[in-house]
């Protein structure tokens, strides 16, 4: 994997959002893990480019600190026959001038500056590590977070453990990701004849290969006669001439986090919801609130108050005696006030029965299951409880939205007072043939001069009457037909308005926060293939 500043700061960006996404959410160890990672690989980027930490660790016998001393060309470790020699971690560099914050960051006390002009070491930090396989605790504890944190690893083993399961276990299988920045020495080879040797060798470089660690190259060395020296120390020059350990060993680890997110993310999820299931949570979340309710109440309200305006007077006025059915729910008029969702602006729409909380319950549930269909249980109860947050305050939220909805019902139609006015025209109409009937023929002896018609027996003024009332009633029946049609056409109206009030409260109390998981997971996703590429 190629790797320069510029990748290594965008992947390290992506893994850094990678991990504020998931948390709560992910594998708790794998997310902590990888925010290690991360805070760890911000700080190493951003103390000393220029150097690059070597660290030589190994068992207790490998020679590891004589190796030391003689790529080092001192007698800063200390050699003896009592074990473990090492018990901190000790620091080398050359030049004028070490790298104290960088060795400070490493919790590295012990530190030695070699006088150098030789600029090919000049940016080298060589590490002698405590033996991996002490009985001190605090010495495994110190390779273990050693291990971690430099740029590269020479792990020193001796012909006698170069098989230990306890490196290979414990170290060289888990960092096989990292074998381009690591090397294995076999050191004390004066100890073996050169047949010997050789077989050494090639069992060693086959159990190297069959644990992943093909790029990792191995070196023999006799740091007594000084067999091997002077090419581990050419490699360990040529490292640093590239500068590029220390931004390889970081971008290694940043895509391992990576990869152990994406597999703890596990497969691609929908990024969006499914709309039909989204339409039947909002039609039985309405229902639940009361929209059949009100919808049947602004038809009812319309055809009572469309009869009454439009009807016989002399009957019409029964149906002002029924009850306004919007008033009783608390509507109509009072939709013009600002609702809130208290006990004393709610509407006196009943609570949602047994079965209609069971039916959101059931597409809730639906919904849910579709949105976090493949996610991790953390994911799975992140969409969950968004979709359940504000579920003490829903109910009240859909009564305020269906208070607030303008019904449309607070004026009538405007033909209503044309035939408000025929109507009472006919009844003015009425009366005047009743006059001209029971009054007709004193007014036509007493001078006035008003004829007295008959048709087929009947005076005029009864065959007035009668065809006004007639002409009423028909009129009324004419207006009660429009009524209907009328009515039926303001519920749907009323239903619209309705529904949409209600999608609005759903969508930001139950959707949005769905949603918004959805996005962050998917966000989390895309984080994750950035750190991995």
């Amino acid at each position: 994997m190629k790797s320069s500043p510029n990748k290594l700061a965008s992947r390290l960006a992506a893994l850094s959002e990678a991990v504020t996404a998931m948390e709560g959410r992910g594998n708790p160890a794998v997310v902590d893990r990888a925010a290690k990672v991360a805070t760890r690989a911000g700080q190493r980027v951003a103390l000393s480019g220029d150097h690059t930490v070597v660290a030589l660790a190994g068992s207790t016998g490998s020679g590891k600190s004589s190796l030391f001393n003689a790529l080092s060309g001192t007698q800063l470790a200390q050699v003896a026959v009592r074990r473990p020699t090492t018990s901190k971690a000790m620091a080398v560099g050359w030049g004028t001038e070490l790298p104290n914050d960088l060795l400070d960051w490493l919790d590295v006390g012990k530190r030695h500056l070699v006088a150098s002009d030789d600029e090919q070491l000049r940016n080298l930090v060589l590490l002698d590590l405590p033996d991996h396989d002490s009985t001190e605790e605090a010495h495994r504890v110190t390779v273990d977070r050693m291990v971690e944190m430099v740029d590269a690893i020479i792990w020193v083993v001796d012909p006698q453990k170069y098989a230990d399961a306890a490196l290979h276990d414990g170290y060289l299988r888990p960092l096989a990701e990292h074998a381009d920045v690591m090397m294995v020495v076999l050191n004390q080879s004066d100890r073996l004849p050169a047949d010997q040797l050789q077989n050494c060798v090639a069992d060693l470089r086959a159990l190297l290969d069959g644990e992943g660690l093909r790029a990792s190259p191995l070196m023999v060395t006799s740091a007594q006669r000084g067999d091997g020296i002077y090419n581990l120390r050419d490699s360990l020059v040529a490292t640093v001439a590239r500068k590029r350990a220390m931004v390889h060993r970081v971008s290694l680890d940043v895509k391992k986090s990576a990869r152990q997110l994406a597999v703890d993310l596990g497969p691609k999820v929908p990024a969006k919801m499914n709309g039909s299931l989204k339409e039947q949570v909002t039609e039985t979340m309405g229902d639940a609130a009361g929209v059949g309710l009100v919808v049947n109440g602004v038809r009812e309200a319309w055809r009572r108050r469309g009869t009454a305006a439009t009807g016989w007077p002399l009957i019409s006025w029964i149906a002002r005696l029924r009850p306004d059915p919007l008033k009783q729910l608390r509507l109509g008029a009072m939709a013009a006030i600002e609702h809130s969702p208290t006990e004393v602006n709610r509407t006196s729409l009943p609570k949602a029965n047994a079965v209609q909380k069971a039916r959101v319950d059931q597409g809730l549930r639906e919904l849910i299951d579709q949105a976090s269909q493949g996610m991790p249980t953390g994911w799975v109860t992140a969409v969950d409880r968004a979709a359940h947050g504000r579920a003490s305050l829903l109910a009240d939220d859909l009564d305020t939205a269906i208070a607030s909805t303008d019904l449309k019902v607070k004026s009538g139609a405007w033909w209503w007072v044309l035939f408000g006015l025929l109507q009472w025209l006919l009844i003015v109409t009425v009366i005047g043939g009743l006059v001209w009937w029971l009054a007709g023929p004193a007014l036509a002896t007493s001078g006035f001069g008003i004829p007295l018609y008959v048709w087929y027996g009947v005076p005029a003024g009864v065959w007035v009457a009668v065809g006004s009332v007639l002409a009423g009633l028909l009129l009324a029946l004419l207006g009660r037909a429009f009524v209907i049609g009328g009515a039926q056409s303001r519920a749907r109206r009323a239903r619209k308005e309705l529904n949409s009030a209600i999608s609005a409260v759903v969508e930001a109390q139950v959707f949005g926060p769905v949603q918004a998981e959805l996005d962050r997971y998917h966000r989390a996703r895309d984080a994750v293939r950035e750190a991995t590429r």
